[in-house]
């Protein structure tokens, strides 16, 4: 069902990323293209990029009649159109995205090393991964799940399981926790819970922001659980980059032959579609060229598709042509939460035909959508990008489903054993006693009386964790889009 520009406005909000918003006094009718000067008519050629990319690849754009071939009468009244935006953010957001629930995920940057940072797992960071949580009426607690290893903050001693209200001397609220946490350094009072009453202790530590590569592997390791060789990978992003770290740790677990495997997706919020697809075939091997997953793409570029090239198999070497370590496993437990996101969603359907998945934990976010990067380029690929401006946009550009065509949409992928962690009292992860865990060899071990008693606690409320407001926050990317896709998106884009 198409949606017009009116319902778009309705439902679309303002934004947080820098503009480059145009004065209000330009003037915007009849518009030309290529106005530099102070007076004259606009430049729109950003503003083309972005139309010409959203009309080519965005998967809905059938739900955006702005974006239909024919919907202008001429370029000149395309231009109007285009002109009457305050700013290229505001074009993409309230012109040419369809709103939430629909999509969530598209987003439009500014300098688009920022995105390839993030992609390459590069951030500037203290190093300490929290949650946080609303208590009270306006107060705001954060809890540490994890630590990088030789960041900052492991430097100072931060562990898993710490707590914090305060930075800097002052108590985080609603209104400022944000702005608090951004700084470029500060200091957290550690804080405890006695008889429902938080309260600060003596402790304070000093952090600092640094540019650090995360590897994502975070924990590997083999347990011996009632004498059955568990396996155990925490695992935190699908970054490109570190797909042999991956690789080697389920090595090291096929040569201790384990006979179980719980893969930790708690805080994954995606990343890369083909680390999912080799992290799959990490886990079985008995599937190579099977159908992993399949892919829908907006009616124009379906049709250039053949039915071989709209789905990814299972493979047996990772992207740098390395063999994967594969553990032939019939059944793998995956913990999943509600940080656990697009291509971490997309490993746990994508298994699902094939072998039994255990899902532990809670309900997943459900983001079922791929994206890629588009550049202002001939064929919108980072060669031969503009050299007037750094734009970027992601948008979505494929839904999936599994090889049975199942898919889980707006809500997420539904645990079979439900488990929550608690939150002020975090056993350190990989630790046969730590909640989600124990949950997961409860049931491997047939012991199911042993998981884990859910008890929410009411005190608190989640309202965030690190990195939501990160531009590649919970996406799902190609790496690479069909060399024949981009033969065809610069034809019409000529």
């Amino acid at each position: 069902m198409k949606i017009n520009k009116l319902i778009l406005l309705l439902f679309l909000s303002a934004s947080v990323f820098t503009s480059c918003s145009k004065d209000d006094d330009d003037e915007r009718f009849p518009v030309e293209p290529g106005g530099e000067n102070p007076g004259e008519t606009p430049n729109l050629e950003i503003e083309n990029y972005l139309y010409d990319a959203m009309s080519i690849y965005y998967v809905y754009e059938a739900d955006v009649p702005e974006l239909g071939e024919n919907y202008f009468d001429s370029e000149s009244e395309k231009n109007e159109w285009l002109a009457s935006f305050d700013s290229p953010e505001d074009l993409f957001r309230n012109g040419l995205k369809v709103p939430a629930p629909k999509d969530r995920f598209s987003f439009i940057v500014d300098d688009y090393t920022v995105l390839e940072n993030s992609q390459s797992g590069i951030s500037t960071t203290t190093g300490m991964d929290y949650g946080l949580v609303r208590f009270g009426d306006n107060g705001v607690l954060a809890y540490v799940r994890y630590v990088i290893p030789g960041s900052p903050a492991d430097e100072a001693g931060v562990t898993r399981g710490v707590i914090f209200t305060d930075i800097d001397g002052e108590s985080m609220t609603l209104d400022n926790y944000q702005s608090l946490l951004g700084r470029d350094g500060y200091e957290i009072t550690v804080a405890e819970i006695n008889d429902n009453t938080i309260s600060n202790t003596d402790e304070t530590i000093d952090l600092t922001r640094e540019q650090l590569t995360e590897n994502p592997v975070l924990v590997a390791k083999t347990l011996d659980v009632d004498g059955i060789n568990v396996g155990y990978i925490m695992y935190n992003s699908f970054t490109a980059d570190f797909d042999d770290e991956l690789n080697a740790a389920f090595g090291e677990l096929k040569a201790e032959g384990v006979d179980e495997l719980v893969l930790d997706l708690r805080y994954n919020g995606g990343g890369s579609v083909e680390s999912a697809v080799d992290l799959s075939s990490m886990i079985t091997g008995q599937f190579n060229g099977e159908i992993f997953s399949k892919q829908t793409w907006n009616d124009l570029l379906q049709s250039q598709f053949s039915e071989e090239e709209l789905v990814d198999r299972f493979n047996d070497k990772i992207r740098t042509d390395e063999m994967i370590n594969s553990l032939g496993l019939s059944k793998v437990y995956i913990i999943g939460t509600g940080s656990t996101a697009s291509a971490s969603e997309l490993v746990m359907n994508g298994l699902a035909p094939y072998i039994e998945v255990v899902h532990v934990g809670s309900s997943t976010v459900g983001k079922f959508q791929a994206a890629a990067p588009l550049y202002d380029s001939p064929n919108f690929t980072r060669q031969n990008r503009n050299p007037n401006h750094k734009y970027v946009i992601q948008p979505l550009i494929y839904e999936s489903k599994n090889a049975d065509e199942d898919a889980y949409y707006e809500e997420g992928l539904i645990p079979d054993i439900e488990a929550e962690e608690d939150i002020v009292n975090l056993i350190e992860l990989g630790t046969p006693e730590e909640t989600l865990l124990a949950a997961a060899l409860a049931d491997i071990t047939g012991n199911r009386m042993a998981i884990p008693a859910i008890s929410y606690d009411s005190r608190f409320t989640k309202i965030g964790e690190r990195g939501d407001n990160d531009i590649d926050y919970q996406r799902m990317y190609v790496d690479e889009i069909p060399e024949k896709i981009k033969q065809k998106a610069a034809e019409l884009k000529k």
